[in-house]
């Protein structure tokens, strides 16, 4: 990688990037045996500081996804927590970062394995894509959401994310942007990597929680500045396919996807297919306050510098 940082942390210590290294024999390697959260930093020039959005919420996950796991000996939360701002602080980062945070099975184990456990924390600088400001186009594609009962999606676990990439390479194929994933049961499901809210006549609408989904921070935050912010109504249920076609605006969130608007579904446009006014003013306010550009929410920001 061109612009590889130069250090991340792995088991307890500081080393230089091309030195995080997994064992080919390891689970992680042989079963994509391993969890993780993507977390963003976000630099602010003007205070002179980066801050990391929700890192709490992100622990928390973490730890549920190890439990569901059955991880031997899991990390605390307080070690995961160093890890993140020990990696931003080695790497002195003066710009905006995607964080990595890995908890994989490390020796030499087989399938039923639940130890040896290792720890990572990586991060890499991340520019604003386009894709923010002009949005993506959509299709939905042939592969199926798995249901909970065969391979629970609120999980963050590596293997799971291999029904996303099937998803990707299926919607590119097809010459879409982003590709819409449907569940077992036909209704929406979400994209790889990002929920899906959908605008029409004044209302946010996207699918609940029992939708196999995973359970997003970025969509549980959007959820609260809608109504809190901009006054905007939010209502959690199944989408039908069809529904997509009717809306008036939609985006897609995530922490690597942020607020990505959606232009057009199956190549039909959603609205006049540019993006919409609820999507711009949510944008505005989402990124003022995981920038450190408003006062609001300042316990959703964990400052990285002040704090070393």
């Amino acid at each position: 990688m061109a612009d590889s940082p130069e250090f991340a942390w792995q088991n307890g210590r500081i080393v230089p990037w091309a030195q995080a290294q997994v064992h080919v024999f390891s689970p992680a390697v042989k079963y994509g045996v391993g969890v993780f959260e993507g977390i963003r930093g976000y630099w602010n020039p003007r205070a002179n500081e980066m801050f990391v959005f929700r890192l709490q919420e992100h622990l928390e996950r973490l730890a549920f996804s190890m439990r569901v796991m059955r991880f031997d000996d899991p990390p605390g939360a307080e070690l995961l927590r160093r890890a993140t701002l020990e990696t931003l602080r080695a790497n002195a980062f003066r710009q905006n970062v995607h964080i990595r945070l890995s908890v994989y099975l490390d020796g030499e184990g087989e399938q039923g394995a639940t130890g040896p456990v290792g720890v990572s924390c990586t991060a890499v600088a991340r520019e604003e894509p386009k894709r923010i400001q002009h949005g993506v186009t959509a299709g939905v594609v042939s592969w199926r959401r798995p249901e909970d009962a065969a391979m629970p999606m609120r999980v963050k676990a590596h293997a799971n994310y291999h029904n996303g990439r099937l998803a990707t390479l299926e919607a590119r194929a097809n010459g879409f942007g982003a590709a819409v994933i449907l569940n077992a049961r036909g209704k929406v499901a979400e994209a790889p990597g990002a929920c899906l809210f959908l605008i029409k006549d004044g209302v946010a609408i996207t699918p609940s929680v029992t939708s196999d989904i995973l359970e997003s921070i970025t969509r549980a935050t959007l959820m609260q500045l809608l109504a809190d912010e901009l006054g905007v109504k939010v209502v959690e249920r199944d989408v039908d396919r069809s529904e997509l076609y009717a809306a008036q605006e939609a985006f897609f969130c995530g922490t690597g996807w942020e607020i990505t608007p959606v232009t057009a579904f199956d190549r039909l446009a959603v609205g006049d297919g540019a993006v919409g006014p609820v999507t711009t003013r949510l944008q505005q306010t989402y990124f003022a306050i995981v920038q450190g550009d408003s006062n609001a929410h300042a316990d959703w920001r964990t400052p990285v510098f002040v704090a070393a």
